[in-house]
């Protein structure tokens, strides 16, 4: 089958797949054509395809093929130059575009969405939607520092104390993470909140102050966040007042598939906070997070609050932008090429593939069924009404009083018994039982490394006992002492096998 790279018609925009992406379709079995001038935007001139052996050609050439390969959605000229039966692979916001759909229905062919790819484990490697907010995020990040104007690190010099600026970032998504990690390692204080509370670890993993807010919320089921009810709302809204304000640099991401953007920063906000504050709306594309967005425009209000509604972010690092992107084609065509004979199949059976098709050779099959992502363990099936549980009945106090009791009398019978040198034998052996409990099973796993010094200690206390009890007359003592030596030998060379190990790691050579 022959796959086609058009150049891409929106205004501005500079993704493309790359020469490599290009390379490695052809090693599934397809030929390969490439519009011309496709990829200078992002540094892939026609001169690197060429060489890399592929066909360089117009653009009734590229949509007359088997299968085209777009980054944006395809315009109502670009369907209609779609063959009957051909496959077109893009994004294509299928949930916000039912127009668009229709289109594909009406043309017979059939389209497969990049940015419809289910969350889960298996489909990240095609998850577009991750790799485009990746590189928006930090370069939403690079946007605020550049209009900002001023460090973002905190510096202490001759001249008097520089503060640290302080970002906060709504939405801790693949976007809101970047934006995190840039952020922090330019030195900011960076704060954090996002609905799902299942997220709180990775925000502060990322070197950022989760922000806490007291309502109750679910663990979202797709991967995505869900529209806040009226009392999520209302919890959140002074949280928002008082971060923004507080705040020089506040970063949007938040949105909700198939709705618009939800508007979180009021104009009031806006008006309360400092001169030269920015705020960049990642969200901007769909009605914006902030109330002075405007899309793809560079807005300063009144009080001098730069408010960007930039919405190529990802395009303005084009070139690795593209490679990101291109990688996911890839992997979706490994996946929709099994036999890497040139020849794509889809498996309607097959969750990841099933839940990009919008259409099948004109027929519409948007929306997907749900995809069940969330970790969140099954509920217990619930009891059978007819059938009651019995209550289960309290434990007798009593019987720990008894059992306590009859311990402590056969340990009187045996102490009057045994020689006088066992009350002191025991104590220490019930001495060495709490500290090895402490220090071995009270101690964090993380710990266990560092700490193999002072077992091996203990383990050669252990081994040098059971040698000097190995010679005695009674041959339960033999026996012990001889368990002894092995389980203490045992522990000591393991301990400095891992020691080595460990100190092999710091050496350079």
């Amino acid at each position: 089958m022959l796959i086609g790279f058009p150049r891409e018609s929106k205004p501005g925009e500079t993704l493309v797949a790359t020469v490599k992406t290009a390379v490695q379709v052809e090693e599934l079995g397809y030929e390969v054509v490439v519009e011309r001038g496709a990829g200078v935007a992002a540094d892939q001139s026609d001169e690197a395809f060429e060489a890399a052996g592929f066909a360089v050609v117009d653009a009734e050439a590229v949509w007359s093929s088997d299968v085209v390969v777009k980054v944006n959605a395809p315009t109502d000229d670009e369907v209609t130059r779609l063959r009957s039966g051909a496959t077109v692979i893009s994004m294509m916001a299928p949930a916000r575009s039912p127009e668009l759909v229709e289109r594909f229905r009406d043309q017979g062919v059939t389209a497969l969405a990049m940015d419809a790819v289910p969350r889960i484990s298996r489909a990240q490697s095609m998850d577009v939607l991750s790799s485009i907010a990746n590189v928006a995020g930090y370069r939403a990040a690079v946007e605020a520092a550049y209009e900002f104007g001023r460090m973002f690190t905190g510096q202490a010099t001759a001249a008097g104390k520089v503060p640290p600026a302080r970002v906060f970032v709504v939405g801790a998504g693949v976007a809101g993470l970047a934006a995190i990690g840039a952020a922090s390692a330019m030195g900011a204080v960076v704060r954090a909140f996002d609905v799902r509370p299942e997220v709180a670890e990775q925000v502060e993993s990322m070197g950022a102050e989760f922000v806490q807010v007291d309502f109750k919320s679910e663990v979202s089921s797709d991967g995505y966040a869900k529209e806040m009810t009226a009392e999520q709302e209302a919890a959140t809204a002074a949280m928002y007042d008082e971060e923004t304000r507080n705040a020089d640099i506040v970063i949007t991401t938040a949105l909700v598939p198939g709705s618009p953007a939800p508007r979180l920063i009021s104009a009031e906000t806006i008006a309360g906070m400092r001169n030269g504050s920015v705020i960049v709306d990642m969200a901007a594309a769909n009605g914006g997070n902030a109330a002075e967005t405007v899309a793809d425009e560079r807005v300063v209000t009144e009080n001098g609050v730069t408010v960007l509604g930039y919405t190529d972010l990802a395009s303005r690092l084009a070139a690795q932008t593209s490679q990101l992107y291109g990688t996911n084609i890839v992997n979706l065509l490994k996946l929709l090429t099994p036999e890497k004979d040139g020849q794509l199949k889809l498996d309607m059976d097959d969750v990841v593939q099933r839940g990009i098709t919008v259409t099948r050779d004109g027929a519409l099959t948007w929306p997907p069924p749900p995809v069940q992502v969330s970790a969140v363990p099954a509920a217990a099936p619930a009891a059978e009404p007819d059938a009651p549980e019995e209550p289960e009945k309290p434990a007798d106090p009593r019987r720990k009083v008894v059992a306590a009791a009859l311990a402590a009398l056969a340990f009187a019978g045996l102490a009057a018994y045994s020689p006088p040198s066992f009350l002191g034998h025991f104590t220490v052996f019930a001495l060495a039982v709490f500290v090895g409990y402490y220090v071995i099973f009270n101690v964090a796993h993380a710990l266990h490394t560092p700490l193999m010094s002072e077992t091996n200690a203990i383990s050669g206390i252990i081994l040098v006992g059971g040698i000097l009890q190995v010679g005695s007359d009674n041959p339960v003592v033999t026996a012990f002492a001889l368990v002894a030596v092995l389980v203490a030998s045992i522990n000591i060379f393991g301990g400095f096998l891992v020691t080595l190990r460990m100190l092999e790691m710091f050496r350079k050579d």
